[in-house]
């Protein structure tokens, strides 16, 4: 389909978060299938277990989560325990990177290339359920949210800290994030932690009507990762609103909706250049998503639509060429 790569989810058989922790013969079994398939990794993704660290936990949790980290259910040891799997993640992260195979640097060297170590993932929140803030919802209510938040994952990020990995929330509706706004409430409430970023995808945004290419601008220094997901809005019926009307994906009366990419409202163009601006370097991540579409075809189509976007930025001043 065109890809350099993949990111690994920490569920299903991508990545074992317990197994790469405790073995590198693991790791190294993982970089094996890859280099076979001429593919490399950047990141890891831990949004399920992410998403139990600061949620009302309900019955809905168990079907996402592994059964260690849900165990009787209890919500604090819910919460508690996702916690500590996401710190023991850090560490499976930090292993599985340092045993990317050694590949030739530009200047023949042997070394590992590539960003920095990167989980993405979600927070969860506890007070998600006062978005409408009615009842009505005060100030000092949501800052106990925030202080909520901050209590459980500055530990986690002491633990990335200490093994030099960075986590990237993925700015998305249920999260202590979901826009500008709480992105900056929430940096702020952990004093702006060096190893706390985020991972930006605009199909989260846009729909919300959020100017996504000012949220880059504006966490210019905090974007670890890039998701290249589309997403339409205003093409639904008029009876389901941006909340979703409770009706699945792919109903025709809703809203907005995700689409593969180049077939959403999107302007991808404004991101690359923005991303060209702020100097991210890292990799632009796929997440295809579209209930109308065949998943191989959309997948493949969208590998070549981001290697077209994708242009190389311009390393001097536009008129000094004609200096030479």
């Amino acid at each position: 389909m065109g890809y350099d790569g993949l990111e690994l989810a920490c569920w299903g058989d991508h990545f074992d978060v317990d197994q790469a922790a405790e073995s590198i013969d693991y790791c190294k079994g993982r970089w094996e299938i890859l280099s076979e398939n001429g593919l490399t990794a950047f990141a890891i993704s831990s949004h399920l277990v992410g998403q139990a660290i600061c949620d009302k936990i309900d019955s809905r949790h168990e079907a996402i989560l592994p059964p260690d980290v849900w165990g009787d259910g209890d919500p604090e040891g819910v919460r508690q325990r996702a916690a500590d799997k996401m710190r023991l993640t850090a560490i499976a992260c930090r292993k599985f990177m340092d045993a990317k195979p050694d590949k030739p640097d530009k200047g023949g060297k042997s070394g590992k290339v590539g960003p920095p170590a990167v989980v993405n993932g979600f927070t969860g929140s506890s007070i998600w359920h006062a978005l409408y803030s009615f009842p009505p919802t005060s100030q000092e209510y949501l800052d106990r949210g925030y202080q909520d938040f901050a209590e459980r994952f500055l530990p986690i990020l002491e633990a990335f800290d200490a093994v030099d990995v960075r986590f990237a929330l993925e700015v998305h509706p249920t999260e202590i994030a979901f826009d500008t706004a709480s992105a900056e409430r929430a940096l702020a409430a952990l004093g702006g932690h060096r190893r706390f970023g985020f991972n930006f995808d605009p199909s989260h945004l846009g729909y919300q009507g959020v100017d996504y290419v000012r949220f880059l601008r504006s966490f210019s220094d905090r974007i670890f990762h890039v998701h290249m997901k589309d997403a339409w809005w205003g093409h639904g019926d008029g009876t389901v609103g941006v909340f979703g009307g409770h009706t699945d994906f792919g109903d025709a009366r809703r809203h907005w909706d995700f689409r593969s990419l180049g077939h959403g409202d999107i302007q991808f163009e404004d991101i690359i250049v923005a991303l060209n601006d702020i100097g991210y370097a890292g990799p632009l991540s796929v997440e295809w998503e579209d209930s109308r579409m065949d998943r191989i075809h959309g997948a493949t189509e969208a590998s070549a639509f981001v290697r077209k976007l994708d242009f190389p930025s311009n390393s001097q001043a536009f008129d000094a060429a004609f200096d030479q």
